[in-house]
């Protein structure tokens, strides 16, 4: 089994800045992509920013510029989240695409999700 933990969430106001981060544990072989994503209240939930095991990343467009996602090492990732807006409000849960044995292919892990939310 593969477990996700994020922590860091919290209230703030807009214009404040969060660090959320999020360590992956259990039986781990190698974890390919890493990212974060959120869910609205009544939204779907959307992909926010990805880092692959390489350091390549990808924002929503929504965030560029104000999000910083980092590969603290393998197991771990962090999202730095800058000049903050009420529309940032959401649980944001980890994902991780995961190696348990090199036999078997990739599985999407997720954690509980940690509630940001940005009063305005």
């Amino acid at each position: 089994q593969v477990q996700l933990v994020e922590s860091g969430g919290g209230l703030v106001q807009a214009g404040q800045s969060l660090r959320l981060s999020c360590v992956a544990s259990g039986n781990i072989f190698s974890i390919n992509a890493m990212g974060w994503y959120r869910q609205a209240p009544g939204k779907q939930r959307e992909l926010v920013a990805a880092i692959t095991s390489g350091g390549s990343t990808m924002y929503a467009d929504s965030v560029k510029g104000r999000f910083t996602i980092a590969r603290d090492n393998q197991n771990t990732v962090s999202l730095q989240m800058n000049s903050l807006k009420p529309e940032d409000t959401a649980v944001y849960h980890c994902n991780a695409e995961t190696i348990v044995a090199i036999t078997l292919p990739p599985k999407s892990y997720w954690g509980q999700g940690t509630q940001v939310t940005v009063s305005s």
